[in-house]
């Protein structure tokens, strides 16, 4: 341990091993790749149709844009690893590509409780101030939310990771997560990680709670505004628009609040289900987020719609077929 101390003990790299005792990982694992191919093809899609469609550049859509750009890179930096360690069985991760995949992880998980105050602010200004929404909510106004943002979320979980390569690993290098997952590495150090460790778990509480009270106050305002309303189809309208939001939002936090809530109370939970939760809810949002938006949403409905009728008019020999 003297040794540790006065020189850096490096390793060239960890191992994976949780869910190494869970009966069929690979299946569970292939359920998630299929979950991510989804996600992929889905929000792909969805910037597409955005992008292309001009009556789609509004802040709204610009919001979930982002939201789907979020999605693509959180997915993209747990599946692939998964894949490599579960169903190609190496379980052997690189010490600066644990530190990378980290990183992307926690930056991108991050960006997405921000992104879902993004759409809540777009619908607070929506309903609560209709008359005001288009000189307060431009496109200039909603890419600096959005690269505001992402500037300081990139910035600030960065400042977590920049130390973690002047930390020794001198014992076992035996991970027990399914990705290269801080606390698990941190355990696994030799000098002393408490400052790392309370800033990394200061910034996880004031990243989950503050984007969740966030929203929940704007839906207060989006409430109280709605039941101002003196028609009862303009509320049923006003409410409509929300309800895609606030199922992603309930997707999204419930299992962390829950999980976290019972390691808070002392409540043991298996590692294994606890692994299966955690990986699900990483992946489960980021797949229903487009689908969901797809459907509920009457503007890019119709844009899908007059994308197919096109196609199947362009081509209508083959569609008979």
């Amino acid at each position: 341990m003297q040794n540790a101390s006065k020189s850096i003990i490096q390793p060239a790299g960890f191992y994976i091993v949780a869910l190494s005792s869970m009966s069929y990982s690979n299946i569970y694992v292939m359920f998630l790749t299929g979950l991510y191919v989804i996600t992929i093809m889905c929000n792909i899609f969805l910037i597409t149709i955005i992008f292309y469609d001009h009556r789609l550049h509004v802040p709204k859509f610009m919001a979930v844009g982002n939201l789907a750009l979020v999605d693509i890179v959180l997915s993209t930096s747990l599946v692939p690893g998964m894949v490599k360690t579960y169903i190609v069985l190496d379980n052997f991760v690189s010490f600066n590509l644990c530190i990378v995949q980290m990183y992307t992880y926690y930056t991108f998980l991050t960006l997405e409780p921000f992104s879902l105050c993004i759409l809540s602010y777009d619908r607070f200004i929506a309903i609560c101030l209709p008359l005001r929404q288009e000189s307060i909510n431009t496109n200039t106004r909603m890419a600096y939310i959005i690269s505001t943002v992402w500037i300081f979320v990139c910035t600030i979980v960065l400042y977590g990771y920049v130390t973690i390569p002047a930390i020794s690993f001198c014992g076992s290098l035996k991970v027990n997560s399914y990705f290269c997952d801080k606390a698990p590495v941190l355990r696994l150090a030799c000098n002393d990680v408490t400052s790392l460790w309370n800033f990394s778990t200061v910034l996880a509480m004031l990243f989950n709670v503050g984007p969740f009270i966030f929203i929940f106050l704007t839906y207060v305002g989006i409430l109280s505004a709605v039941f101002r309303m003196k028609n009862n189809q303009s509320r049923y309208k006003a409410l409509a628009t929300c309800t895609e939001h606030l199922i992603i939002v309930a997707l999204f936090f419930i299992p962390i609040f829950v999980i976290f809530s019972l390691g808070f109370f002392g409540i043991i939970i298996n590692s294994n289900v606890r692994t299966v939760c955690l990986s699900l809810s990483s992946l489960l949002t980021p797949c229903v987020n487009p689908i969901l938006y797809s459907l509920k949403t009457k503007e890019i409905r119709s844009r899908i719609y007059s994308l197919l009728t096109k196609r199947l008019s362009v081509h209508p020999l083959k569609s008979m077929h």
